[in-house]
């Protein structure tokens, strides 16, 4: 009897144990994920170390303004958005496929919340901003996801070079 109790005993404290590891581990993985990460268009950039700042209206005519925009490789560039409509908008960074994707997941999805540096929502009447360097040339674009928004022609682009 008292080795069974033993080893009921340590099955419980490494169970206790393995937790406190798990714990530890997506406490991690959520640090690790705060962290810029690299991708095909740029990468996020501290807003304090813009040295451009780019004010985009949106409205309920589906539209930006302006809808293009030039930067140079490497420029930081802060985005702020300001929304002129009476509907919820967003300005998503991301390549034509990314930006296809998202956009076929937001339909399956419409109130997917997004919480990623290269993206904002926002409400009717206010401002949101995207901070980030463009450290790779090409052309990029960025889009409103809400659905039928990108297909109404809420699209601009931003070139590279």
């Amino acid at each position: 009897m008292k080795k069974f109790i033993c080893i009921a005993f340590v099955s419980a404290l490494s169970a206790y144990a393995a937790s406190f590891a798990y714990a530890d581990t997506a406490h991690h993985e959520k640090e690790t994920s705060d962290k810029a990460e690299q991708t095909a268009f740029g990468i996020a950039a501290d807003p304090a170390a813009a040295t451009r700042v780019i004010r985009i209206e949106m409205s309920d005519a589906m539209r930006y303004n302006p809808s293009k925009i030039n930067v140079k490789r490497g420029e930081k560039v802060k985005f702020v958005i300001l929304n002129q409509g009476a509907v919820k908008h967003e300005m998503v960074l991301g390549t034509m496929a990314e930006l296809k994707e998202h956009a076929a997941l937001m339909k399956k999805f419409p109130g997917m919340e997004h919480d990623e540096p290269s993206m904002t929502r926002v409400e009717p009447g206010k401002t949101g901003q995207i901070a980030w360097q463009f450290n790779r040339p090409g052309t990029f674009y960025y889009a409103c996801l809400v659905p039928g928004h990108l297909e109404a022609g809420m699209i601009g682009k931003v070139t590279v070079k």
